[in-house]
């Protein structure tokens, strides 16, 4: 019989990343949480105490750790690759897409995240430390807006709290990364913007999207959404057509609207057009995205994670960037931050 494989992580790490590939490779999220949770219940304990435990075999009578997370904590405290880890690594932890590796080693953030705030699954912290170790050097929060209720959208009272959040998160990593002060907008009816002006203008990047009436007629659908494009707040025009291509939620048509006029719109604004990377919506649609290429708008290839694990979707939107042929230097999330900060500044004309 072969000595075990050695793993030096700790049991900390192996909780965690076994939670991240979960939700890398789309598992139920019941799994994911069970685990997170029990690396929770870790972190504030000393290694000799949980060591102690793990002799003991009373791991288990810790909050939140079941049979399957404690079989992870004692192969990592033995020094031992966890059976766990080592399956989900062969299973989940290859590359995502064949494809786009060029474009992802040039890719320095991502300008749309969800956090436990709207409909997220993690903390704050989590997703910014997350974002942190896959090498992001920037990473946006974009909550949702008081108008999306099924998604927890946050009203101004609550998007303040949340500034001084981020301030916080961005104190404790010293520099070392940065998280960014966004938005996820609704885009209303007559193409307002789903917050007030105040709030906007306290944010670093503001995407929008339209979420509500999706079958809306054409005409409606594309003044709607070249009013929001030329809202000088407006950043990103986050998945434009809405459909749903899998998943669980099931499948939805794309919006109809006049793209051309819309991504005009865009390339006039300097508004990005968003390369969605979650599987399930591959938004903009090739023969969408060929056009935009064509108009010259500027992109931005996003997660939409709301999990950390999700993170990782970049990949996606990297692969059929790459096999469109758009320039990486029309790819903001390719710029440094202060480049991006600098396009970013609301434009206000006199």
């Amino acid at each position: 019989m072969s000595a075990p494989e050695q793993y030096a992580g700790g049991p900390i790490a192996a909780l965690r990343r076994i939670a991240f590939l979960l939700e890398r490779g789309r598992e139920d999220s019941y799994k994911v949480k069970a685990f997170r949770s029990a690396a929770s219940t870790l972190l504030p304990m000393p290694s000799d105490e949980v060591a102690a435990l793990v002799a003991a075999g009373t791991l288990t009578k810790l909050p939140g750790i079941g049979a399957s997370s404690a079989k992870v904590i004692e192969a990592a405290v033995r020094g031992e690759m966890p059976e766990r880890l080592a399956d989900l690594e062969a299973r989940h932890g290859g590359p995502l897409v064949a494809g786009g590796e060029a474009l992802m080693t040039q890719i320095r953030g991502d300008l749309h995240s969800h956090s436990d705030w709207s409909d997220g699954g993690s903390p704050i912290e989590e997703m910014a430390i997350t974002a942190m170790e896959l090498g992001r050097e920037y990473q946006v929060l974009t909550d949702h807006s008081p108008r999306l209720r099924v998604a927890n959208g946050l009203s101004a009272e609550r998007l303040a709290r949340q500034l001084d959040v981020v301030d916080a998160v961005n104190a404790h990593l010293a520099g070392t990364f940065t998280l960014l002060k966004g938005i996820e907008v609704d885009i209303l009816d007559d193409g307002r913007l789903d917050q007030t002006d105040e709030m906007l203008a306290r944010l670093d990047v503001r995407v929008a999207s339209v979420h509500s009436k999706l079958a809306m007629d054409r005409d409606a659908m594309t003044r709607r959404m070249v009013n929001a494009v030329r809202n000088p707040f407006t950043n990103v025009l986050g998945h434009c057509t809405g459909r749903l291509v899998t998943g669980n939620r099931g499948t939805r048509p794309q919006s109809t609207f006049d793209a051309r006029v819309v991504f005009e719109a865009c390339a006039e604004e300097g508004v990005a057009v968003e390369i969605n990377a979650r599987p399930e919506r591959r938004d903009p649609p090739t023969k969408l995205l060929e056009l935009a290429r064509d108009i010259g708008c500027v992109f931005s290839i996003d997660s939409d994670a709301h999990a950390p694990g999700q993170l990782d979707f970049l990949a996606y939107g990297a692969e059929r960037a790459e096999a469109a042929g758009i320039d990486p230097d029309r790819i903001v999330t390719t710029w440094p931050v202060d480049r991006l900060l600098e396009w970013a500044t609301p434009r206000f004309r006199l």
